[in-house]
């Protein structure tokens, strides 16, 4: 279990993973070498699993977020599918679901034109994929990490 100065840490490196454990130390009133403990508790434990690099991909030119619903033709195809989808790169999350779908995937491409490409040559050709639904994305206005 965590406890609220974990959680308080926690919040602060989830808005800023780049802030010095001196910095978390004295917004805690703790010592900097408490944070350091805590911290490789955390991610001991499997909590904290690195740090990452927010990129905007519009400005790389991925204009075109979309959601594409995955039926497979068999349960037993989901190691196969999901294998070769990772293989995509344009594929940034997969998901295994209950409901409609068997996976859902969350895809990003520079173009409609692009999109299409990817689902009529790479991925409806998939020997383990049914059908698929698309959903493009509008807008993003929700993005976070978990409230701890």
């Amino acid at each position: 279990m965590i406890d609220n100065l974990d959680q308080a840490i926690l919040r602060t490196l989830m808005g800023n993973a780049r802030i010095s454990y001196a910095e978390i130390a004295k917004e805690n009133q703790v010592s900097p070498a408490t944070i350091h403990v805590r911290v490789e508790k955390m991610r001991n434990a499997g909590i904290i699993k690195g740090t990452r690099l927010k990129v905007d991909a519009r400005k790389l030119g991925y204009d075109v977020t979309c959601f594409i619903g995955i039926i497979l033709k068999q349960a037993g195809d989901y190691p196969k599918a999901l294998a070769k989808l990772e293989a995509l790169p344009e594929v940034t999350e997969a998901f295994y679901t209950t409901g409609q779908y068997s996976i859902f995937i969350k895809v990003m491409v520079k173009s409609i034109d692009d999109l299409q490409q990817l689902l009529i040559e790479r991925i409806q050709p998939i020997d383990e994929i049914q059908s698929t639904d698309t959903l493009i994305s509008l807008q993003n206005p929700i993005a976070r990490d978990i409230a701890v």
